[in-house]
């Protein structure tokens, strides 16, 4: 990283992504980093220009305040407390700094250069990649999301024809989305790009499983035996390309952060993983995501297309998966997307999908009882994906996705309308 650095040291508050994103929104790279990180480590960061000690509500583990070591206090770097008594800090406030106060300590305390932007960004991270890789291969899982496209534009930017992308339907996409993602990359864009259908193999492996993080853990293990399965039909793949972003890692906790879910890409990959693995997004916020998209040339269209989780339909599936339920996740959800574009919605709402809960209800269907299960539908707002506001939609158009969904979708009596923001929710169910 060539850019200035502000580093955020995590000593248990939940505000630390506030922090970050205000500094990088001034043009300086930011990044959290554990409380008990050792000088060596700080410094191998290169060009950090100061320390934000961040204390709040999880700052106590095991009954004994956390802390950071005493060697770091006396490393040279300016350093600002926040909820964090320490006499040893040139600044310490008792809440979150204004903007006003956090630029003064950025630029005039610790001198920091706002050269932050994603053009910096991509030429940093095409030279680390090259760097990283040399004259071999990297395998890449593109799903078609924003996240794995971005990912690719880059790769092929830093090592072209070495990059190899592999696309697995593990039969938990979206309708039509395996042939959309073949149809865009192998005939549009002319990937070098390999197709796998695993569904019953998925399936299988997630039958009666309905503990959410051990469907994650399942379907992060599987992909990667998948793409080890098609690294040993070519040569020279020592790389496994992922769209990790930034909130995947601090979702996943650290040690003084509590966790708020394991990603399948962060806490799914097994012990015996054997690729070394090649992420250039994962300092990034879905926001900066796309803007690094745009900066690479891809379509509007493909970075501003709709958020899906890698595990896919698995996680809007809840409990254990049935075929039933996932065709009605599927179905309902392709009524859905199809509703919002034509009422314009797609381009207002950042997040919006359907998921099928493992329980029915009573309800009347062909003037008699029905016990089937219900569509909930969830649509929601938000800049970086660690909060996140419900949109406000439209009742005649509920109405007619609501009508759509009784009528065309099997096993289902009943459609709801999650109301929850993030927090306490979170974007998913599970």
């Amino acid at each position: 990283m060539k850019q200035d650095m502000i580093v955020i040291l995590d000593l248990g508050s939940t505000e630390n992504t506030v922090i970050a994103r205000q500094i990088r929104d001034m043009g300086v790279y930011s990044e959290i980093h554990p409380h008990d990180i050792t000088v060596e480590e700080l410094k191998a960061l290169q060009n950090v220009k100061g320390i934000i000690l961040n204390g709040g509500e999880n700052r106590v583990v095991d009954g004994t305040a956390v802390d950071v070591s005493s060697e770091l206090y006396n490393c040279g770097y300016p350093m600002m407390a926040i909820d964090h008594p320490s006499a040893k800090c040139e600044q310490q406030l008792t809440e979150l700094p204004s903007n006003e106060v956090l630029k003064k300590f950025v630029f005039d305390t610790c001198k920091a250069a706002p050269n932050w932007n994603m053009k910096n960004f991509i030429e940093d991270q095409a030279e680390l990649i090259r760097s990283q890789v040399g004259d071999r291969k990297v395998l890449l899982a593109l799903s078609g999301g924003v996240d794995s496209s971005v990912v690719a534009a880059l790769l092929i930017k830093a090592i072209g024809q070495q990059l190899v992308c592999v696309h697995v339907n593990h039969g938990l996409m979206r309708k039509n989305e395996s042939e959309s993602v073949i149809e865009v990359f192998r005939n549009q864009l002319h990937a070098n790009l390999i197709y796998v259908d695993a569904a019953e193999r998925f399936l299988g492996k997630l039958e009666n499983v309905s503990d959410p993080e051990q469907k994650r853990k399942i379907i992060g293990g599987e992909f990667i035996r998948v793409f080890e399965e098609e690294a040993r039909k070519l040569e020279g793949i020592d790389f496994l390309g992922q769209g990790t972003i930034y909130p995947d890692i601090i979702e996943s906790g650290t040690k003084t952060a509590k966790m708020v879910k394991s990603h399948h890409n962060v806490g799914g990959l097994p012990e015996d993983l054997k690729f070394e693995l090649v992420e250039p997004l994962k300092q990034l916020f879905k926001d900066e995501v796309r803007a690094c998209g745009l900066e690479l040339g891809l379509p509007a269209s493909m970075v501003y297309r709709q958020p899906f989780p890698g595990p896919g339909l698995g996680v809007r599936c809840l409990g254990a998966i049935t075929r039933d339920r996932l065709e009605a996740v599927r179905e309902s959800d392709a009524i859905l997307r199809e509703e919002f574009e034509k009422a314009g919605l797609d381009k207002k709402v950042w997040q919006y999908f359907t998921v099928v809960p493992d329980f029915k209800s009573v309800g009347v269907k062909h003037n008699a009882r029905s016990f089937e299960y219900m569509v909930i539908i969830r649509a929601i707002n938000t800049i970086d994906a660690m909060s996140a506001t419900i949109e406000r939609v439209d009742w005649d158009v509920l109405q007619v996705i609501t009508d759509r969904i009784l009528a065309e979708v099997e096993n289902v009596n009943r459609v709801c309308y999650d109301m929850s923001p993030k927090p306490p929710a979170t974007i998913e169910f599970e």
